[in-house]
């Protein structure tokens, strides 16, 4: 029955949410419509949308994001080669290797790969 998810995080400003994403992690801009406080940017089959929330306190945002990927090591190295803010690529207790970032008004990406 269901078949797909697409979070949605608030952002305070497209443009820098839209240079972040395309320029920073390798995404697309999903769709040829440009919405009016809306984006939705792609890359492989992960959709993330993002709804502007102009009063948005990035101290106070909790938004957050699991992001599961087969080769956690070669996006980790993309990111770092783009000076993407980034945690250490982790082992976790939990059979995962994992690292996260956060997007520009603080929503929290974290990216994992099952160690088993």
């Amino acid at each position: 029955m269901l078949t797909d998810i697409n979070p949605k995080l608030p952002m305070r400003d497209k443009a820098i949410t839209r240079d972040f994403y395309l320029n920073k992690l390798g995404f697309q801009e999903f769709g040829s419509t440009d919405y009016d406080g809306y984006l939705m940017v792609q890359k492989d089959s992960i959709q993330i949308h993002f709804f502007e929330f102009k009063d948005l306190d990035p101290k106070e945002n909790y938004g957050q994001v699991y992001i599961r990927t087969d080769d956690i090591e070669e996006f980790y190295n993309f990111a770092r080669s783009q000076n993407v803010n980034s945690t250490k690529l982790e082992h976790k207790l939990w059979q995962q290797k994992e690292f996260s970032i956060l997007d520009p008004d603080n929503n929290l990406l974290t990216f994992g790969q099952s160690l088993l």
